[in-house]
């Protein structure tokens, strides 16, 4: 016989995800096992909660109604099951966390190992994405997040400002000369950062004292991966705009100059994302203020 509140999770996740492939991969579960969890609490209550073709699936008029009354059953026993994980105050179980791909390989990871290690009770599901992720229909219970917030009921918190550097490799520089102004860049070769949602900017801004230099660039290569964007200003074909951290090496080794050093070049707000309409499970709370205390505003 199946466990019923195992089966409404399974209903609530098919119903959410809109297959029972994806109920399944949320789940851990294989679809099959999904679809064993619905057509039990079908033989239940008599009646089809899905209806379900080869292409689409959708509920029921009773589907839907029990649908909201299994939410909320089931996000108050999860809420109950951490109680006593809150009481103990003990860090454990696993963390789905979102990150921006280039801050996640370089700023982040050096943090994860080492919250890792202080904490041998703890798994991390981290997922690099520059697409802005759904915390509560993606299951994910927090979140680190670049550039400007949407309004929304998760709670934000102000990380330090994500800084960023122009530059370029000397041989660019000895064949096309150096800017010395951000208007000068409208001549250059400016590589572009191809994010997952939109665009690359095609506006660059930098700051001196209270004026901002706004100046319109252009590049005949845009990537969407940090990575190769280093690679092409290695070689030598443009100037980068990107993470401070993650240039800094190149900086330091020579292969990139820095440019414009009397302009503040842009940084971009960074915030901590997570909800707060349930209590938080010790392992949450310790990675929340452990994220504060490493990349937090000063």
């Amino acid at each position: 016989m199946m466990d019923r509140l195992t089966s409404m999770g399974a209903f609530v996740m098919a119903a959410e995800s809109g297959s029972y492939a994806r109920a399944a991969e949320r789940l851990g579960m294989s679809p099959q096992m999904v679809a064993k969890h619905v057509a039990a609490l079908e033989h239940r209550l008599g009646a089809r909660l899905l209806n379900r073709t080869t292409r689409r699936q959708s509920l029921t008029e009773l589907g839907s109604a029990y649908y909201e009354r299994c939410k909320h059953i089931v996000s108050e026993a999860q809420a109950a099951d951490s109680l006593a994980q809150i009481m103990n105050d003990t860090p454990r179980g696993k963390l789905k966390i979102s990150a921006p791909v280039t801050f996640g390989s370089y700023n982040l990871m050096p943090f994860v190992t080492d919250f890792l290690r202080q904490h041998p009770e703890v798994e991390i599901d981290l997922q690099l994405t520059d697409r802005f992720v759904d915390l509560v229909e993606e299951g994910y219970e927090v979140a680190f997040r670049i550039g400007p917030l949407a309004n929304s009921s998760l709670t934000a918190r102000p990380l330090a400002p994500y800084r960023l550097v122009a530059c370029a490799a000397p041989s660019y520089l000895i064949a096309r000369g150096t800017p010395q102004t951000p208007a000068d860049l409208e001549s250059h070769e400016c590589l572009g950062y191809a994010y997952w949602s939109r665009p690359a900017d095609r506006e660059w801004q930098f700051c001196k004292g209270s004026t901002v230099h706004k100046v319109q660039v252009s590049s005949r290569l845009q990537v969407n991966e940090s990575k190769a964007l280093l690679s092409a200003a290695l070689d030598g074909f443009g100037i980068v705009l990107g993470s401070e951290d993650f240039l800094q090496p190149a900086l330091q080794s020579g292969e990139l100059v820095r440019l414009l050093a009397d302009f503040e070049a842009p940084s971009r707000h960074m915030h901590l994302l997570y909800t707060a309409n349930r209590q938080r499970t010790a392992k949450l709370r310790r990675f929340i203020e452990a994220a504060i205390a490493r990349f937090g505003a000063t």
